[in-house]
């Protein structure tokens, strides 16, 4: 029997999580399921949102189901600290980027696919005619380094303005105050960009996509997006028959609402991933749709996209959308080699779209509130009850 952590989080993260669990258990996944510590109450409380009790956990165990995380900028996250904590140097970090930089889940995957049915879905139109495309895209997003490898300063000591002196462009900012100067750093190596290039390859090959697109900005980030786009060329002469493109992350943004459909494995670093994993996202029904798996060597942590959304966790009856919950959960069955069980409830998934009789309130364009449920949306439970009955 398997055992998996499971780490709800914040708000909406401990009520659709439980309803992935629900589907894990009718499509026959046999696991026994651990919690683990994580979030907003354990920053307040204990001055650390990631317990070390949490990473003990997942280094045991190694397979992961996370809910979601609040996160606040620095001034409001100290100001909710516990009065006894407070001015004694905490300070908060996102603990899934904690968790991907612990375990080094350099890799980042996140499908983009659009279910038929789905009234969120993009369209384009031709005279009088609608054509909702086949949009099938998944996102390799670099996971650990780029602007998220945390190297950053806010008056920054001397020894690194010194370093920085040595670059030949620096010389403007020479002059400026260092409690006026903010530094963050975009790194990548060569074996981070090599192996997740290597990782789209191959689930291209595995899964008939026709191409791999390195998703960057080459023409003015020179030497990282460079590096990348490099790797990307050596890996390529593996792979014959999967063609490799180049974007810019700009242009790209354009040509994601003009021919979606054109494209199948994007590869990109951490910013720009995250950039255009929402841009596709936005195509296929928003972030209640986007599912997400964080790959290391050893670990992996499965997650929807979405944030913690406070103020629907105690909602009764719940009206968030679970699909993107249990769209993680297949995610996380495909790692374990459960690819049966992660199809069946996929279908189940385009079953309930298709048909179109149970609809979240986000699918029917309302905005949030008690009230969705008496202008026809379906509650959260009854979305899952669907699923649960397609199965």
């Amino acid at each position: 029997m398997r055992i998996v952590v499971i780490m709800p989080g914040d708000g909406i993260g401990k009520v659709v999580l439980p309803e992935a669990l629900r589907v894990l258990d009718k499509v026959g996944f046999e696991a026994q399921y651990v919690h683990a510590d994580i979030g907003w109450e354990f920053w307040c409380n204990e001055g650390n949102p990631l317990p070390e009790r949490t990473l003990d956990i997942l280094k045991e165990h190694k397979i992961g189901l996370f809910g979601s995380i609040t996160s606040k900028p620095k001034d409001k996250a100290a100001a909710e600290l516990s009065p006894q904590l407070r001015d004694k140097g905490y300070v908060y970090y996102s603990p899934i980027v904690g968790l991907r930089q612990h375990f080094d889940l350099d890799i980042c995957m996140r499908p983009c696919k659009a279910y038929p049915g789905n009234p969120l879905n993009f369209v384009r139109r031709s005279g009088d005619e609608i054509v909702e495309p086949p949009v099938d895209v998944v996102i390799f997003r670099q996971n650990t380094e780029g602007l998220y490898s945390g190297v950053e300063w806010t008056d920054p000591p001397e020894s690194v303005r010194n370093a920085l002196g040595t670059h030949k462009k620096w010389g403007r900012f020479d002059d400026v105050p260092g409690p006026d100067l903010a530094i963050s750093c975009r790194i990548f190596t060569r074996p981070a960009c090599r192996r997740i290039v290597t990782k789209a390859f191959e689930h291209a090959k595995k899964f008939g996509y026709k191409s791999v697109t390195v998703c960057e900005k080459p023409n003015v980030i020179r030497e990282t997006s460079g590096m990348l786009q490099a790797e990307a060329q050596a890996v390529a002469k593996d792979f014959p028959d999967i063609a490799l493109w180049s974007t810019n992350i700009d242009a790209q943004m354009m040509w994601l609402t003009k021919n979606p459909d054109d494209y199948g494995i994007i590869v990109a670093g951490n910013m720009f991933g995250d950039i255009v994993s929402d841009g596709f996202a936005g195509l296929v029904g928003g972030l209640g749709f986007a599912c997400s798996a964080n790959i290391g060597t050893e670990v992996a942590i499965f997650e929807p996209t979405h944030g913690s959304a406070p103020k629907y966790e105690h909602l009764d009856p719940p009206i968030v959308n679970p699909i993107a919950m249990i769209l993680s959960a297949c995610m996380m069955l495909d790692h374990l080699g459960e690819t049966e069980k992660a199809g069946r409830v996929r279908d189940a998934v385009g079953a309930v779209i298709k048909e179109g009789k149970v609809r979240s309130y986000d699918m029917l364009r309302l905005t949030g509130g008690p009230q969705v449920l008496r202008q026809g949306a379906a509650g959260m439970t009854e979305i899952t009850d669907a699923i649960i009955t397609n199965l």
